[in-house]
Protein backbone atom coordinates (compact mmCIF):
# COMPACT_ATOMS: atom_id res chain seq x y z
CA UNK A 1 0.00 0.00 0.00
CA UNK A 2 1.23 2.92 -0.84
CA UNK A 3 1.81 6.10 1.33
CA UNK A 4 1.33 10.47 1.99
CA UNK A 5 3.18 10.76 5.45
CA UNK A 6 5.73 12.67 6.61
CA UNK A 7 7.24 9.90 8.89
CA UNK A 8 11.19 9.47 8.62
CA UNK A 9 12.21 6.62 10.99
CA UNK A 10 14.07 8.30 13.60
CA UNK A 11 16.80 7.04 16.32
CA UNK A 12 14.06 6.27 18.75
CA UNK A 13 12.47 4.22 16.40
CA UNK A 14 15.41 2.19 16.72
CA UNK A 15 15.45 2.03 20.26
CA UNK A 16 12.21 0.91 20.61
CA UNK A 17 12.24 -1.79 17.84
CA UNK A 18 15.13 -2.76 20.38
CA UNK A 19 13.80 -2.17 23.44
CA UNK A 20 11.00 -3.88 22.70
CA UNK A 21 12.63 -7.46 21.46
CA UNK A 22 10.18 -6.73 18.16
CA UNK A 23 10.42 -9.72 15.97
CA UNK A 24 8.04 -10.51 12.86
CA UNK A 25 6.81 -14.01 13.26
CA UNK A 26 4.61 -16.65 11.36
CA UNK A 27 1.54 -15.28 13.32
CA UNK A 28 2.37 -11.84 12.10
CA UNK A 29 3.04 -8.93 14.40
CA UNK A 30 5.46 -7.66 16.73
CA UNK A 31 6.26 -9.29 19.54
CA UNK A 32 6.36 -7.12 23.01
CA UNK A 33 6.65 -9.39 25.41
CA UNK A 34 4.68 -12.54 26.20
CA UNK A 35 3.59 -11.62 29.83
CA UNK A 36 0.52 -14.24 30.03
CA UNK A 37 2.10 -16.52 32.49
CA UNK A 38 0.08 -19.17 31.15
CA UNK A 39 0.23 -19.04 27.33
CA UNK A 40 1.47 -22.98 27.13
CA UNK A 41 -1.00 -23.63 29.70
CA UNK A 42 -3.93 -25.96 28.67
CA UNK A 43 -7.33 -25.55 30.57
CA UNK A 44 -10.10 -22.82 30.10
CA UNK A 45 -9.38 -19.36 28.66
CA UNK A 46 -10.18 -17.46 32.31
CA UNK A 47 -8.08 -18.75 34.01
CA UNK A 48 -5.48 -17.61 31.79
CA UNK A 49 -6.77 -14.01 32.15
CA UNK A 50 -6.82 -14.21 35.93
CA UNK A 51 -2.88 -14.84 35.42
CA UNK A 52 -2.03 -12.02 33.24
CA UNK A 53 -4.17 -9.75 35.50
CA UNK A 54 -1.73 -10.09 37.99
CA UNK A 55 1.05 -9.32 36.45
CA UNK A 56 1.92 -5.52 35.05
CA UNK A 57 0.99 -6.22 31.76
CA UNK A 58 0.97 -1.80 31.07
CA UNK A 59 1.30 0.99 32.19
CA UNK A 60 -1.35 3.64 33.36
CA UNK A 61 -0.98 7.30 34.28
CA UNK A 62 -3.30 10.27 34.45
CA UNK A 63 -4.34 12.00 31.39
CA UNK A 64 -3.10 15.73 32.41
CA UNK A 65 -4.38 16.76 29.41
CA UNK A 66 -8.10 15.82 29.81
CA UNK A 67 -7.73 17.67 33.28
CA UNK A 68 -6.61 20.95 32.15
CA UNK A 69 -9.58 23.52 32.03
CA UNK A 70 -8.04 26.71 31.70
CA UNK A 71 -4.94 27.45 29.78
CA UNK A 72 -4.26 30.67 28.25
CA UNK A 73 -4.50 30.61 24.34
CA UNK A 74 -1.08 31.88 24.12
CA UNK A 75 0.20 28.89 26.66
CA UNK A 76 -1.49 26.28 24.54
CA UNK A 77 1.74 25.41 21.79
CA UNK A 78 3.81 25.23 25.01
CA UNK A 79 1.40 23.13 26.84
CA UNK A 80 0.33 20.53 23.81
CA UNK A 81 4.26 20.24 23.04
CA UNK A 82 4.96 19.19 26.47
CA UNK A 83 1.53 16.89 27.05
CA UNK A 84 2.75 15.10 23.39
CA UNK A 85 6.01 14.82 25.81
CA UNK A 86 4.34 13.11 28.31
CA UNK A 87 2.43 10.57 26.17
CA UNK A 88 6.43 10.22 24.32
CA UNK A 89 7.67 9.32 27.97
CA UNK A 90 4.83 6.71 28.07
CA UNK A 91 5.37 5.07 25.49
CA UNK A 92 9.39 4.95 25.62
CA UNK A 93 8.30 3.11 29.48
CA UNK A 94 5.59 0.99 28.00
CA UNK A 95 8.69 -0.50 25.63
CA UNK A 96 10.45 -0.97 28.73
CA UNK A 97 8.12 -2.63 31.08
CA UNK A 98 7.56 -5.15 27.87
CA UNK A 99 11.02 -5.91 27.06
CA UNK A 100 12.53 -6.58 30.75
CA UNK A 101 10.34 -9.14 31.62
CA UNK A 102 13.23 -11.48 32.87
CA UNK A 103 14.69 -9.03 34.93
CA UNK A 104 11.03 -8.23 36.14
CA UNK A 105 10.93 -12.28 37.23
CA UNK A 106 14.25 -11.73 39.24
CA UNK A 107 13.66 -8.43 41.36
CA UNK A 108 9.82 -7.99 42.83
CA UNK A 109 11.06 -3.92 42.78
CA UNK A 110 12.37 -3.68 39.33
CA UNK A 111 9.59 -2.25 37.82
CA UNK A 112 8.96 0.41 40.69
CA UNK A 113 12.52 0.92 40.28
CA UNK A 114 13.64 0.45 36.49
CA UNK A 115 10.47 2.16 34.67
CA UNK A 116 8.09 3.98 36.86
CA UNK A 117 10.23 5.80 39.45
CA UNK A 118 12.52 7.00 36.95
CA UNK A 119 9.22 7.95 34.86
CA UNK A 120 7.88 9.56 37.30
CA UNK A 121 10.54 12.15 36.97
CA UNK A 122 10.47 13.09 33.92
CA UNK A 123 6.83 13.27 33.79
CA UNK A 124 7.14 15.77 36.78
CA UNK A 125 9.75 17.94 34.92
CA UNK A 126 7.14 18.32 31.88
CA UNK A 127 4.73 18.71 34.10
CA UNK A 128 6.88 21.40 35.79
CA UNK A 129 7.48 22.92 32.55
CA UNK A 130 3.62 23.44 31.47
CA UNK A 131 3.28 25.48 34.85
CA UNK A 132 6.24 27.43 33.30
CA UNK A 133 4.24 27.87 29.54
CA UNK A 134 0.91 29.17 31.73
CA UNK A 135 2.63 31.28 34.11
CA UNK A 136 5.21 33.21 30.98
CA UNK A 137 1.89 34.52 29.02
CA UNK A 138 0.37 35.83 32.24
CA UNK A 139 -1.71 33.13 33.70
CA UNK A 140 -2.31 31.32 36.85
CA UNK A 141 -0.82 27.62 36.55
CA UNK A 142 -3.10 24.70 38.35
CA UNK A 143 -2.07 24.01 41.74
CA UNK A 144 -0.48 20.95 42.55
CA UNK A 145 0.46 19.67 38.67
CA UNK A 146 2.53 17.43 40.16
CA UNK A 147 0.58 14.89 41.68
CA UNK A 148 -0.08 13.88 38.23
CA UNK A 149 3.29 12.70 37.81
CA UNK A 150 3.27 8.93 39.60
CA UNK A 151 1.95 6.09 37.27
CA UNK A 152 1.62 2.67 38.15
CA UNK A 153 1.01 -0.63 36.65
CA UNK A 154 -2.08 -2.52 35.43
CA UNK A 155 -3.21 -6.19 34.83
CA UNK A 156 -4.58 -6.97 30.78
CA UNK A 157 -8.29 -7.64 32.64
CA UNK A 158 -8.11 -4.28 34.21
CA UNK A 159 -9.91 -1.22 32.62
CA UNK A 160 -9.35 1.60 34.47
CA UNK A 161 -12.20 2.58 37.33
CA UNK A 162 -11.85 6.20 36.01
CA UNK A 163 -9.66 6.90 39.23
CA UNK A 164 -6.24 6.92 37.03
CA UNK A 165 -5.70 9.94 38.27
CA UNK A 166 -2.97 10.63 40.67
CA UNK A 167 -1.16 7.41 40.71
CA UNK A 168 -0.56 7.68 44.18
CA UNK A 169 -1.30 3.69 44.63
CA UNK A 170 1.68 3.66 41.99
CA UNK A 171 4.42 4.71 44.37
CA UNK A 172 4.91 2.04 46.89
CA UNK A 173 4.83 -1.36 44.80
CA UNK A 174 4.53 0.35 41.10
CA UNK A 175 0.88 -0.99 41.25
CA UNK A 176 1.50 -4.64 40.76
CA UNK A 177 -0.28 -7.77 42.22
CA UNK A 178 0.64 -9.18 45.37
CA UNK A 179 3.18 -11.18 43.81
CA UNK A 180 4.93 -8.29 43.11
CA UNK A 181 3.23 -8.34 39.35
CA UNK A 182 5.38 -10.75 37.80
CA UNK A 183 3.82 -14.34 38.65
CA UNK A 184 6.48 -16.87 39.44
CA UNK A 185 8.37 -17.05 35.66
CA UNK A 186 8.25 -13.42 35.20
CA UNK A 187 4.86 -13.66 32.84
CA UNK A 188 7.28 -15.72 30.03
CA UNK A 189 5.22 -19.08 30.10
CA UNK A 190 6.40 -22.15 31.20
CA UNK A 191 9.45 -22.21 29.35
CA UNK A 192 10.56 -19.02 31.03
CA UNK A 193 10.00 -16.98 28.11
CA UNK A 194 12.47 -19.01 25.28
CA UNK A 195 10.56 -18.23 22.74
CA UNK A 196 10.20 -14.76 22.73
CA UNK A 197 6.50 -14.84 22.84
CA UNK A 198 6.97 -16.28 18.90
CA UNK A 199 4.16 -19.13 19.75
CA UNK A 200 1.58 -19.08 17.09
CA UNK A 201 -0.85 -18.77 19.91
CA UNK A 202 -0.43 -15.09 20.32
CA UNK A 203 -0.20 -14.28 16.26
CA UNK A 204 3.23 -12.59 17.40
CA UNK A 205 1.23 -10.06 19.21
CA UNK A 206 2.71 -10.55 23.10
CA UNK A 207 1.82 -7.84 24.66
CA UNK A 208 0.13 -5.98 22.32
CA UNK A 209 -2.92 -7.37 21.79
CA UNK A 210 -5.70 -7.31 21.17
CA UNK A 211 -6.73 -11.08 22.91
CA UNK A 212 -9.65 -13.23 22.62
CA UNK A 213 -11.28 -11.79 25.28
CA UNK A 214 -11.67 -9.04 23.39
CA UNK A 215 -13.93 -10.53 20.79
CA UNK A 216 -17.94 -11.33 20.52
CA UNK A 217 -19.83 -13.22 18.39
CA UNK A 218 -22.52 -10.78 17.30
CA UNK A 219 -25.15 -13.44 17.93
CA UNK A 220 -24.33 -12.80 21.87
CA UNK A 221 -24.72 -9.11 21.71
CA UNK A 222 -28.58 -7.97 22.51
CA UNK A 223 -30.53 -6.02 20.09
CA UNK A 224 -30.97 -2.54 21.51
CA UNK A 225 -28.24 -2.93 24.00
CA UNK A 226 -25.31 -0.43 24.46
CA UNK A 227 -22.57 -0.36 26.99
CA UNK A 228 -22.28 2.86 27.24
CA UNK A 229 -24.77 5.80 26.21
CA UNK A 230 -22.60 9.08 25.08
CA UNK A 231 -23.71 10.72 21.98
CA UNK A 232 -26.01 8.09 21.01
CA UNK A 233 -29.26 9.82 21.74
CA UNK A 234 -31.79 9.71 18.87
CA UNK A 235 -31.34 12.83 16.87
CA UNK A 236 -33.31 13.79 14.04
CA UNK A 237 -36.25 12.62 15.20
CA UNK A 238 -37.64 16.28 16.85
CA UNK A 239 -36.55 19.54 16.37
CA UNK A 240 -34.71 19.01 13.41
CA UNK A 241 -35.13 15.87 11.15
CA UNK A 242 -33.12 16.35 7.87
CA UNK A 243 -29.83 15.22 7.19
CA UNK A 244 -26.46 16.44 4.84
CA UNK A 245 -24.65 13.38 3.53
CA UNK A 246 -20.71 14.36 2.66
CA UNK A 247 -19.23 11.87 -0.19
CA UNK A 248 -15.53 11.40 0.51
CA UNK A 249 -14.40 8.73 -0.76
CA UNK A 250 -12.69 6.33 1.60
CA UNK A 251 -8.79 7.23 1.89
CA UNK A 252 -8.29 6.04 -2.38
CA UNK A 253 -5.46 8.53 -2.16
CA UNK A 254 -4.15 6.54 0.59
CA UNK A 255 -3.18 9.61 3.11
CA UNK A 256 -2.02 8.35 5.96
CA UNK A 257 0.48 9.48 9.32
CA UNK A 258 0.88 9.25 12.99
CA UNK A 259 0.35 13.24 13.91
CA UNK A 260 -2.81 14.57 15.58
CA UNK A 261 -3.40 18.37 14.61
CA UNK A 262 -5.58 18.48 16.83
CA UNK A 263 -4.18 17.06 20.34
CA UNK A 264 -0.42 17.71 19.10
CA UNK A 265 0.23 20.55 16.89
CA UNK A 266 3.30 20.98 15.59
CA UNK A 267 4.42 17.49 17.37
CA UNK A 268 5.99 14.59 14.67
CA UNK A 269 4.02 11.03 15.67
CA UNK A 270 1.70 13.42 18.19
CA UNK A 271 -0.94 10.13 17.83
CA UNK A 272 1.63 7.00 18.09
CA UNK A 273 -1.19 5.67 15.67
CA UNK A 274 -1.73 5.55 11.95
CA UNK A 275 -5.03 7.54 10.91
CA UNK A 276 -6.83 7.19 7.66
CA UNK A 277 -7.90 10.79 6.59
CA UNK A 278 -11.27 11.55 4.03
CA UNK A 279 -11.88 15.19 2.81
CA UNK A 280 -8.89 17.42 3.46
CA UNK A 281 -5.67 16.15 1.41
CA UNK A 282 -3.08 18.63 3.72
CA UNK A 283 -3.76 17.37 7.24
CA UNK A 284 -0.65 16.47 9.09
CA UNK A 285 1.24 18.72 12.60
CA UNK A 286 2.57 21.40 10.80
CA UNK A 287 -0.66 22.50 8.69
CA UNK A 288 -2.59 25.69 9.44
CA UNK A 289 -5.61 26.83 9.46
CA UNK A 290 -4.94 28.86 6.33
CA UNK A 291 -3.39 25.79 4.80
CA UNK A 292 -6.59 23.71 5.64
CA UNK A 293 -8.24 26.29 4.08
CA UNK A 294 -6.35 26.20 0.74
CA UNK A 295 -5.59 22.52 0.42
CA UNK A 296 -7.66 20.35 -2.14
CA UNK A 297 -10.42 17.56 -0.62
CA UNK A 298 -11.39 13.89 -1.66
CA UNK A 299 -15.22 15.20 -0.68
CA UNK A 300 -17.17 15.68 -4.08
CA UNK A 301 -18.64 18.68 -2.93
CA UNK A 302 -15.48 20.93 -3.19
CA UNK A 303 -16.65 23.69 -0.44
CA UNK A 304 -15.59 20.88 1.48
CA UNK A 305 -12.21 20.87 2.66
CA UNK A 306 -13.01 19.34 6.39
CA UNK A 307 -10.51 17.01 7.67
CA UNK A 308 -12.22 13.39 8.81
CA UNK A 309 -9.53 11.21 10.51
CA UNK A 310 -9.95 8.14 12.37
CA UNK A 311 -6.71 5.45 13.19
CA UNK A 312 -6.64 2.74 11.00
CA UNK A 313 -7.73 -1.28 11.41
CA UNK A 314 -5.22 -3.72 10.60
CA UNK A 315 -5.32 -7.17 10.21
CA UNK A 316 -2.73 -8.71 12.17
CA UNK A 317 -1.34 -11.48 10.18
CA UNK A 318 1.82 -10.86 9.43
CA UNK A 319 2.07 -8.56 6.58
CA UNK A 320 4.97 -5.99 6.47
CA UNK A 321 2.93 -2.41 5.54
CA UNK A 322 5.03 0.62 4.49
CA UNK A 323 4.93 1.56 8.59
CA UNK A 324 6.07 -1.83 9.82
CA UNK A 325 9.21 0.58 11.00
CA UNK A 326 8.42 3.53 11.92
CA UNK A 327 7.12 5.08 14.75
CA UNK A 328 3.52 5.50 14.77
CA UNK A 329 3.53 1.97 13.17
CA UNK A 330 4.93 -1.50 13.86
CA UNK A 331 7.96 0.59 15.59
CA UNK A 332 4.83 1.07 18.48
CA UNK A 333 2.99 -2.32 17.94
CA UNK A 334 0.80 -1.19 15.83
CA UNK A 335 1.45 -4.34 13.04
CA UNK A 336 -0.06 -6.45 9.59
CA UNK A 337 -2.29 -5.05 6.89
CA UNK A 338 -3.80 -1.94 7.20
CA UNK A 339 -7.62 -2.54 6.03
CA UNK A 340 -9.29 -0.06 3.88
CA UNK A 341 -12.88 1.16 4.40
CA UNK A 342 -15.43 -0.09 2.04
CA UNK A 343 -17.70 2.38 3.02
CA UNK A 344 -17.00 5.31 4.78
CA UNK A 345 -20.52 6.96 5.14
CA UNK A 346 -20.08 11.04 6.58
CA UNK A 347 -23.51 12.53 7.43
CA UNK A 348 -24.83 15.40 9.03
CA UNK A 349 -28.35 15.33 11.17
CA UNK A 350 -30.42 17.59 13.26
CA UNK A 351 -31.64 17.70 16.53
CA UNK A 352 -34.37 16.21 19.06
CA UNK A 353 -35.69 19.64 20.31
CA UNK A 354 -34.39 22.27 17.92
CA UNK A 355 -33.03 23.88 14.89
CA UNK A 356 -29.42 23.47 14.63
CA UNK A 357 -27.28 26.62 14.20
CA UNK A 358 -24.55 26.64 11.95
CA UNK A 359 -21.02 25.14 13.18
CA UNK A 360 -18.01 28.22 13.00
CA UNK A 361 -15.52 27.21 10.65
CA UNK A 362 -12.08 25.19 12.11
CA UNK A 363 -14.12 23.85 15.02
CA UNK A 364 -11.88 20.91 15.76
CA UNK A 365 -14.13 17.71 17.77
CA UNK A 366 -12.92 14.90 19.14
CA UNK A 367 -15.65 11.81 19.79
CA UNK A 368 -14.14 8.96 21.60
CA UNK A 369 -10.95 8.30 24.10
CA UNK A 370 -7.60 6.86 22.47
CA UNK A 371 -6.96 6.28 26.01
CA UNK A 372 -9.85 4.85 27.76
CA UNK A 373 -8.46 1.42 28.96
CA UNK A 374 -5.91 3.28 31.33
CA UNK A 375 -8.31 6.32 31.51
CA UNK A 376 -11.70 4.64 32.21
CA UNK A 377 -14.75 4.85 29.64
CA UNK A 378 -15.89 8.18 29.99
CA UNK A 379 -15.38 9.70 27.24
CA UNK A 380 -15.69 6.13 24.76
CA UNK A 381 -17.77 6.89 22.70
CA UNK A 382 -17.41 4.62 19.50
CA UNK A 383 -18.95 1.06 18.59
CA UNK A 384 -18.53 -2.20 16.92
CA UNK A 385 -21.62 -4.23 14.75
CA UNK A 386 -22.26 -6.37 11.71
CA UNK A 387 -24.12 -5.53 8.61
CA UNK A 388 -27.37 -7.03 9.08
CA UNK A 389 -27.17 -6.49 12.85
CA UNK A 390 -26.91 -3.23 13.21
CA UNK A 391 -29.29 -3.17 16.13
CA UNK A 392 -26.61 -4.77 18.01
CA UNK A 393 -23.69 -2.21 19.24
CA UNK A 394 -21.20 -2.67 21.19
CA UNK A 395 -18.17 -0.88 22.74
CA UNK A 396 -15.65 -2.82 24.62
CA UNK A 397 -15.25 -5.44 22.00
CA UNK A 398 -14.34 -6.36 18.52
CA UNK A 399 -17.22 -8.04 17.10
CA UNK A 400 -16.95 -11.56 15.06
CA UNK A 401 -19.21 -11.20 11.98
CA UNK A 402 -21.24 -14.56 10.41
CA UNK A 403 -20.41 -15.08 6.71
CA UNK A 404 -21.33 -12.41 4.55
CA UNK A 405 -21.89 -9.72 7.18
CA UNK A 406 -19.18 -7.35 7.34
CA UNK A 407 -17.57 -5.00 10.23
CA UNK A 408 -19.27 -1.60 11.28
CA UNK A 409 -17.58 0.98 13.72
CA UNK A 410 -19.55 4.04 14.26
CA UNK A 411 -19.33 6.88 16.10
CA UNK A 412 -21.55 10.24 16.86
CA UNK A 413 -19.87 13.05 17.43
CA UNK A 414 -20.75 15.74 20.10
CA UNK A 415 -23.67 17.98 18.72
CA UNK A 416 -23.56 20.79 21.33
CA UNK A 417 -21.43 23.82 20.84
CA UNK A 418 -20.81 26.58 23.53
CA UNK A 419 -21.15 29.29 20.78
CA UNK A 420 -17.61 30.68 21.04
CA UNK A 421 -14.73 28.72 21.13
CA UNK A 422 -13.66 26.35 18.33
CA UNK A 423 -11.41 24.21 20.52
CA UNK A 424 -10.61 24.15 24.40
CA UNK A 425 -7.71 23.46 26.46
CA UNK A 426 -8.75 19.70 27.34
CA UNK A 427 -10.34 19.54 23.11
CA UNK A 428 -13.82 18.50 24.69
CA UNK A 429 -15.57 21.49 27.54
CA UNK A 430 -16.20 23.57 24.15
CA UNK A 431 -18.59 20.76 22.74
CA UNK A 432 -20.92 18.67 24.70
CA UNK A 433 -23.46 15.70 24.20
CA UNK A 434 -26.91 16.05 24.49
CA UNK A 435 -29.05 15.61 27.41
CA UNK A 436 -31.49 12.85 28.03
CA UNK A 437 -33.91 14.40 26.27
CA UNK A 438 -31.88 15.23 23.05
CA UNK A 439 -31.21 18.71 24.59
CA UNK A 440 -28.38 20.74 25.21
CA UNK A 441 -27.06 21.77 27.65
CA UNK A 442 -27.52 25.45 29.59
CA UNK A 443 -25.36 27.89 27.63
CA UNK A 444 -24.99 25.24 24.62
CA UNK A 445 -26.58 25.65 21.00
CA UNK A 446 -27.18 22.76 19.20
CA UNK A 447 -25.32 22.40 15.72
CA UNK A 448 -25.14 19.12 13.27
CA UNK A 449 -24.20 16.11 14.56
CA UNK A 450 -21.96 14.07 12.46
CA UNK A 451 -22.11 10.74 12.42
CA UNK A 452 -19.23 8.38 10.85
CA UNK A 453 -20.31 4.74 9.95
CA UNK A 454 -17.35 2.80 8.69
CA UNK A 455 -17.88 -0.78 6.66
CA UNK A 456 -15.33 -3.22 6.67
CA UNK A 457 -14.43 -6.41 4.82
CA UNK A 458 -12.47 -8.45 7.39
CA UNK A 459 -11.77 -12.11 7.46
CA UNK A 460 -13.05 -13.38 10.45
CA UNK A 461 -10.47 -14.01 13.43
CA UNK A 462 -11.07 -17.91 15.24
CA UNK A 463 -11.48 -17.45 18.45
CA UNK A 464 -10.14 -21.06 19.98
CA UNK A 465 -9.29 -22.37 23.32
CA UNK A 466 -8.46 -18.78 24.90
CA UNK A 467 -6.48 -18.20 21.78
CA UNK A 468 -7.48 -15.60 18.66
CA UNK A 469 -5.71 -16.03 15.08
CA UNK A 470 -5.25 -13.36 12.76
CA UNK A 471 -7.12 -10.45 14.72
CA UNK A 472 -8.31 -7.40 13.63
CA UNK A 473 -7.57 -4.61 15.68
CA UNK A 474 -7.68 -0.42 15.66
CA UNK A 475 -4.46 1.31 16.20
CA UNK A 476 -3.36 3.06 19.54
CA UNK A 477 -1.44 3.59 21.64
CA UNK A 478 1.31 1.06 22.80
CA UNK A 479 0.27 1.14 26.40
CA UNK A 480 -3.63 0.84 25.22
CA UNK A 481 -3.07 -3.15 24.35
CA UNK A 482 -5.37 -2.13 21.09
CA UNK A 483 -8.36 -2.43 23.11
CA UNK A 484 -11.54 -1.61 21.35
CA UNK A 485 -12.83 0.56 23.96
CA UNK A 486 -9.81 3.14 22.87
CA UNK A 487 -11.72 3.61 19.36
CA UNK A 488 -11.66 7.26 18.99
CA UNK A 489 -12.55 9.60 15.49
CA UNK A 490 -11.81 13.65 14.48
CA UNK A 491 -13.12 15.92 12.76
CA UNK A 492 -11.98 19.40 12.34
CA UNK A 493 -14.81 21.89 10.36
CA UNK A 494 -13.66 23.19 7.16
CA UNK A 495 -16.94 23.89 4.66
CA UNK A 496 -16.95 27.13 3.28
CA UNK A 497 -19.84 29.50 4.28
CA UNK A 498 -22.28 28.95 1.22
CA UNK A 499 -21.98 25.29 2.36
CA UNK A 500 -22.10 25.26 6.18
CA UNK A 501 -25.68 27.12 5.33
CA UNK A 502 -27.06 24.94 2.82
CA UNK A 503 -26.47 21.98 5.51
CA UNK A 504 -28.15 23.81 8.11
CA UNK A 505 -31.01 24.59 6.16
CA UNK A 506 -30.88 20.69 4.89
CA UNK A 507 -31.43 19.87 8.43
CA UNK A 508 -33.83 22.45 9.86
CA UNK A 509 -36.36 22.08 6.39
CA UNK A 510 -36.42 17.99 7.07
CA UNK A 511 -34.80 17.45 3.69
CA UNK A 512 -32.17 14.71 2.95
CA UNK A 513 -29.39 16.32 0.76
CA UNK A 514 -25.32 15.39 -0.06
Amino acid sequence: MGRNTRKRRSPLATKVIAGAAALAVGGGGLVWANFYASAHESGPSHNRTRSAGAQVATIQCPDVGQKLRKVPRGARAGVDRELAQLDKQITEAYARLASTRQAQAGDASYVQNAILGPLKSKRTAALDRIGTNIRRVGGNAPQGLDRFAGCRGMGVDQPNDGNAGNGQDGQNDGGQGEDGGQGQNGGQGQDGGQDGGQNQGDNGNGAAGPFAEDFVDINDVQPGSRDLENGFAANGDGGSQGSFTAVCGVNENNLFNSDNLIVAPGVDNGAHHTHDYVGNQDNDAFSSDEDLANAETSCQNQGDKSTYYWPVLRLQDGTQEFDAGDLGGGAEGNVGKILKASEAEIKFVGNQQSDVVAMPKFLRIITGDAKAFTNGVANANSSFSCTGFEDRQVTDKYVLCPEGSQVVRTSNFQSCWDGQNIDSANHRDHVAFVQQDGSCPNGFQAIPQLQVRLVYDVPAPTVENGQVQNPYAVDGFPEQLHKPITDHNDFINVMDENLMNEVVDCINSGEDCQ
